[in-house]
């Protein structure tokens, strides 16, 4: 036990920064190459403060720890980025609690600590609701959280009945506009790009499906499966791998198209025959009122020449 806390005072008694959390009861001793390494915005401003210890130290002045005070979150939030922060990206990975998520999302967005505020906008998603998803993505917007931004149009698109019911749904109608019509406008161009898609899709399948047909007519015409084949090539005696799929409907619709081909033919062929054996008793009627007529003007003749005789 006494080993313990004598090791906690050694590590404290080397740190050389003390970060101070906004209600200023709280004072955390650390390491400036840590944070410094950690975030190039706390190198920067490490970077003015030691100097200006070290200034005041050469000039016989007391030598004290630098300050860095991280305002604007909780001093559990505070100390809990801190903690995070000498955890590092390959540290073992603590649970983010619920409460403080947003403002570590804030912490990490504002000191530029990427690999942290990925985890934030990893938490903060996987905890999203209908009732919190507007606050969620003002916040998103605010610290340039891609990610958690897109599941939020997500849960937006998916539960919009829901999100119109809730006093934040409510609160940003009266009170932003702007945003309330953003949101419309990024939930109707999801809406046209989901659409867009599965018309694609669907179109895509058309294509594969067409290409399959293609390739067993080609095998049928060529080759020969079970029922069709080309002329003078005996059927095939085992099926081929796409018989099942595409094949056997191919020759059932081949063997329906000839059986339609032929009956037309042959109906083409009666209508013909019918048609030929119309024109012939046509003409053979006309041959006979021919006959009739000419044998009526001959008797005609006759009887004018019988009668200018007389």
């Amino acid at each position: 036990m006494c080993e313990g806390v004598r090791a906690a005072g050694d590590a404290a008694a080397a740190a050389d920064v003390d970060v101070i959390t906004s209600s200023g009861r709280r004072r955390i001793p650390a390491h400036s190459t840590v944070l410094a390494s950690a975030s190039p915005v706390l190198e920067s401003i490490l970077q003015h403060r030691l100097k200006k210890e070290r200034d005041a130290a050469a000039a016989g002045g007391k030598v004290r720890r630098a300050v860095v005070r991280i305002r604007g979150v909780t001093d559990d939030a505070a100390a809990a980025f801190v903690r995070l922060l000498y955890a590092g990206s390959s540290g073992d990975e603590e649970e983010i609690d619920e409460k403080s998520a947003a403002q570590m999302l804030v912490l990490a967005h504002a000191y530029r600590v990427p690999w942290l505020k990925r985890r934030c906008e990893g938490a903060i998603g996987s905890r999203l609701t209908a009732e919190s998803v507007v606050d969620t993505m003002q916040l998103a917007a605010l610290c340039d959280a891609p990610q958690l931004h897109l599941r939020c149009t997500r849960l937006l698109a998916k539960e919009f009945k829901a999100v119109e019911k809730t006093e934040a749904w409510r609160f940003l109608q009266e009170n932003d506009p702007w945003l309330e019509l953003d949101i419309l406008q990024r939930l109707h161009d999801a809406d046209l790009r989901r659409r867009k898609w599965r018309r694609k899709r669907a179109e895509q399948g058309v294509y594969v499906e067409l290409s399959e047909a293609m390739d067993c007519l080609s095998h049928i015409c060529t080759e020969g499966c079970t029922e069709v084949g080309p002329v003078g090539r005996a059927p095939a005696a085992a099926p081929c791998p796409a018989y099942a799929t595409a094949c056997r409907g191919l020759q059932l619709l081949i063997r329906h198209f000839s059986r339609q081909f032929r009956r037309k033919e042959e109906k083409a062929a009666a209508k013909a025959k019918a048609k030929a054996g119309d024109d012939d008793d046509k003409w053979g009627l006309l041959v006979k009122k021919v006959r009739v007529a000419r044998a009526m003007s001959s008797l005609g003749k006759r009887r004018q020449m019988s009668c200018s005789q007389c």
